[in-house]
């Protein structure tokens, strides 16, 4: 596979086509687990392996997996992962996964995974699936971690639970409601469709005058 061809896989799921700029899916852990950094960098990081390894076993079995079964199939393939997930957080960090609670368990409904195990894992070879989730895990995690700096940096004065903020600042409890991740989640995906929309705008523009110069020529 060419360099190209893997920024381009990259650029899209980390940008371009950003699950949560672009469709709005898979928000529920953004609402629950941005209250700290930590909690989204565990999220995310949960996400990300999740979602690499889910395309890249579909997109091996792809051929040999019938039709009828096949949502089945990738649901299964995912709850594997993320139990492989669960069981390692509840091992070694057992702090964490207390605190994320059951929105570990719920990453097996994200809308994410089956998104891109159905859309795209089905119908590319794997090493272009595994660099598909990775980047699509890298472009969810990125908004979770935007979201968790605004919301624990103003709703506690810290960032990774580091003192940021002196004794001087009182804390936004409204940071650490719910309310405010819908409003920060909302800035976010309004400000990234404006930037990804002016990006496809230009990108068209260059294509147009690159088509019209060969026309001439």
């Amino acid at each position: 596979m060419s360099k190209d061809s893997t920024k381009k896989i990259m650029l899209n799921g980390i940008w371009y086509d950003n699950p949560v700029f672009r469709q709005v899916i898979g928000i529920c852990s953004s609402l629950a687990v941005t209250n700290l950094m930590l909690n989204s960098l565990i999220m995310g990081l949960s996400l990300i392996f999740t979602t690499a390894f889910s395309e890249l076993t579909v997109s091996i079995i792809r051929k040999f997996t019938p039709k009828h079964i096949r949502m089945i199939v990738q649901v299964l393939i995912i709850s594997i992962y993320v139990i492989i997930v669960d069981i390692f957080l509840k091992a070694y960090y057992p702090e964490m996964s207390k605190a994320l609670g059951p929105y570990v368990g719920l990453i097996i409904t994200n809308c994410i995974l089956m998104g891109r195990c159905e859309g795209f894992a089905q119908n590319n070879p794997p090493v272009k699936a595994f660099i598909d989730g990775i980047a699509s895990g890298l472009g969810y995690t990125m908004i979770l971690l935007m979201v968790s700096f605004i919301r624990e940096l103003f709703g506690f004065g810290t960032l990774f639970g580091v003192k940021v903020l002196g004794s001087w600042w009182t804390n936004w409890t409204i940071m650490v409601m719910p309310p405010s991740a819908f409003f920060i989640l909302g800035t976010i995906v309004w400000w990234g469709r404006s930037k990804t929309e002016k990006s496809e705008k230009e990108v068209k523009e260059v294509k147009e005058v690159k088509e019209g110069r060969k026309a001439l020529s």
